[in-house]
């Protein structure tokens, strides 16, 4: 009892003096060594360089529009609705999807190919929110690329060198790694907001399917960045069943989604 009291002594006191948040995700105390101002700075300084390394915007004002009102409404029930939001569809062919701190969330062409319901794009966007919202890519930023290093090359003069540094150091956040327990939490906290922005929780789970599908055929990029848990199928599916009871009215939206993005790629 000694021994746990005073674990909770010291853990109060490197929270007061090193900087503490909760993850309102999971609602546990969890170090942040940095504000979440400097998400956001982080997050404008990057995503111009994400677009021109991903093959920038697919040319398509209508689909764009329709990806971003997607996730917008994903945005808006997540529990930081204040976040400037941005939703983006890149010209890419490799099957990914992924976020910056602040609001910035990204989906490629080859993910959007393979997607067959707005539901289903849907549970990809709010997995991503949820990254964002648990500060996973902030965290994941600060141990495997170091905040210092991601601020030095927003503050410095645009010399070639330091374009160079941007240019670096978004290939590394590009691929960042989240832990199995990040996964976890991204698929039950995207699984959440999807079903209070109105879309049917089974769209996470057909993704899901999906996803490992055609990592079985050939490895695609964002289970290699999003590793996936064994139990990834089971327990949203448990999630679904002892949660959401009533799934009338909630939207899977094949027919919309295949208006808006599938025969537009097509062309």
């Amino acid at each position: 009892m000694r021994n746990k009291l005073a674990l909770l002594i010291l853990g109060f006191f490197f929270c007061l003096f090193t900087g503490c948040a909760v993850n309102p995700i999971t609602g546990e105390e969890e170090l942040m060594l940095f504000p979440e101002e400097q998400d956001i700075a982080i997050g404008r300084q990057y995503a111009p360089e994400i677009e021109k390394q991903m093959g920038g915007r697919i040319p398509d004002p209508a689909l764009q529009n329709y990806v971003d009102s997607v996730g917008q409404n994903v945005a808006r029930v997540s529990h930081k609705p204040y976040l400037e939001y941005s939703f983006v569809a890149l010209n890419h062919k490799t099957v990914n999807a992924f976020a910056l701190p602040g609001g910035a969330v990204f989906v490629t062409k080859g993910m959007l190919e393979k997607l067959d319901s707005e539901a289903q794009l849907a549970a990809i966007l709010s997995h991503e929110v949820t990254h964002i919202v648990a500060r996973d890519v902030s965290n994941a930023m600060s141990n495997q690329i170091g905040i210092s290093l991601l601020l030095s090359a927003v503050t410095s003069e645009k010399t070639p060198q330091s374009v160079l540094t941007i240019a670096d150091l978004t290939q590394q956040i590009i691929g960042l790694r989240f832990s199995r327990k990040d996964e976890m939490e991204a698929d039950l906290g995207g699984l959440s907001y999807m079903v209070k922005a109105g879309y049917n929780p089974y769209g996470m789970v057909e993704t899901m399917q999906m996803l490992q599908n055609q990592n079985q055929i050939r490895p695609i990029e964002f289970l290699s960045s999003h590793p996936s848990p064994e139990n990834r199928i089971a327990y949203l599916m448990e999630a679904i069943q002892t949660k959401y009871y009533n799934l009338a009215g909630l939207k899977i939206a094949k027919e919309d989604y295949h208006k808006a993005v599938l025969s537009q790629l097509n062309k």
